[in-house]
């Protein structure tokens, strides 16, 4: 039997009773998490450049847009999926040698289920099902060192998840896998360099295909079944060659999942509580700081601090914000936050911003490297211009799987993200909906996703 045999095996197998009460737990919060991440999406400029194209070519009304009107699965996917996506601020999974966003994949699993009139327990047991796909490849099969994406992995992720939702057979869900994980090994330069509107757009597109891909696996459609060890398979041309007994596999992987308390970066995580720790203790304002210098772990400051993937202190838009360390920190101590605000234009091109930017120094640290991902540490030094040095070291941070966040800090979230789209009432239900999901069918959920009400204004862009 093939790899990817075994893992169509592990996929059919799968159920809720599988799913212990804390990662059953874990998924309905990174729901509502990812949802308020799309709510808070509808009026970014690529997003409603998505959103034009879907209306312009059409489709069949089978499946929810968020914010209203209904259309095909994979052309919901992408939409929902851009939503998704776009403010950078939905869940990240940390492996030793990648790092990936498993609530990409809700878009696909929710469209899917949708089509199959399923339940929220279907909904939630093929996410389980995505999540722990990607996050294993991601440990196991890393291939962000060899100039590919994390997406990656996510074709097969989310064709998993889709296969699950739409209650394919093995030999379906095999082909299904087969087909994405062959078509969809993306390059790494979406994240490197000058990033651009595609670094919030690549995963939505690797859903919209595996999704079509998983389509055609339910019509017959066969895929090359040999994807992961084949002769110019997976393992050959990418990722080398790697063991993962789907026999074995579990799905808690969902639990260490983690989310992101400030709307950044995952790496920038630590070092923003802390930077912003300190501002709240000693009152600190913009005009009092000389310099920031902060250490991290090496991936941090290859992918966000200025190291292999590029310098981070040029920066004009909101892609080459949220990925900057010194854009981060340097707008976190002026504006005490860091939201999707702090992406507008003219906060990024302000003076105050773009001169303390210029003044924050990142270096990698060995020792924190070691401890990475199972900590995720930051050391920061402020030297103030009256001479004094304020210093602070994290292990971790609020969201982190050391540190989960609290339902009720996701409602907050959630209610800080959609409440210009939504109101109150409207907003409580959603979350309630989230919360008893399994006792519910999935409609009940996507009927309120379909009333909220897209806005007419660019928000981010006022």
């Amino acid at each position: 039997m093939t790899l990817v045999e075994q893992l169509a095996e592990f996929v059919v197998r799968a159920s809720w009773e599988d799913l212990s009460e804390k990662a059953r737990r874990a998924l309905k919060v990174r729901v509502l998490d990812a949802l308020g991440c799309a709510i808070g999406a509808l009026d970014g400029e690529p997003v409603r450049a998505v959103r034009a194209q879907v209306d312009d070519f059409g489709g069949r009304p089978l499946c929810t847009l968020i914010g209203g009107s209904r259309t095909a699965p994979d052309r919901a996917v992408l939409y929902n999926g851009a939503l998704v996506r776009y403010l950078d601020f939905n869940d990240s999974y940390l492996a030793k040698g990648e790092t990936c966003h498993p609530s990409d994949n809700l878009s696909a699993v929710l469209a899917a289920a949708e089509y199959a009139e399923g339940s929220g327990r279907d909904l939630l047991t093929a996410l389980a099902v995505a999540y722990q796909v990607h996050c294993r490849l991601s440990d196991v099969a890393p291939v962000r060192a060899k100039g590919f994406d994390h997406t990656t992995q996510g074709a097969y992720a989310a064709a998993a998840g889709v296969a699950k939702a739409l209650g394919l057979d093995a030999g379906r869900t095999t082909n299904a896998i087969a087909i994405a994980g062959t078509a969809f090994n993306a390059l790494r330069v979406t994240r490197t360099g000058a990033l651009s509107h595609w670094k919030g757009l690549a995963y939505p597109n690797t859903a919209f295909g595996a999704t079509h891909a998983a389509f055609l696996a339910m019509r017959g459609i066969t895929g090359p079944r040999e994807v992961f060890e084949g002769n110019k398979g997976f393992m050959e041309a990418i990722a080398g060659r790697f063991t993962l007994d789907w026999t074995r596999e579990d799905l808690e992987r969902v639990r260490k999942t983690i989310l992101k308390k400030y709307n950044a970066e995952i790496h920038s995580q630590s070092a923003l509580e802390g930077l912003l720790e300190l501002r709240a203790e000693h009152n600190l304002t913009g005009d009092q700081v000389d310099r920031i210098e902060v250490e991290v772990f090496d991936v941090a400051y290859h992918i966000i601090g200025g190291g292999e993937e590029g310098g981070k202190q040029d920066i004009h838009t909101k892609e080459e914000a949220d990925h900057s360390l010194p854009y981060l920190l340097a707008v976190a101590l002026l504006d005490g936050q860091v939201m999707p605000e702090q992406y507008a234009p003219d906060r990024i091109g302000r003076a105050d911003v773009q001169s303390l930017l210029r003044r924050v120094a990142v270096r990698p640290d060995a020792e924190f490297s070691r401890r990475f991902p199972d900590e995720h540490c930051a050391r920061l030094r402020v030297h103030l211009r009256d001479g004094r040095v304020l210093t602070k070291e994290k292990r971790d941070y609020e969201g982190f799987h050391t540190r989960p966040m609290r339902w009720e800090a996701v409602v907050e979230k959630f209610t800080r993200l959609s409440e210009y789209a939504a109101g109150a009432d409207h907003r409580h239900q959603i979350a309630e909906a989230v919360e008893h999901l399994h006792e519910l069918r999935l409609a009940d959920l996507t009927l309120l996703l379909g009333q909220v009400q897209a806005p007419q204004v660019k928000r981010l862009t006022a």
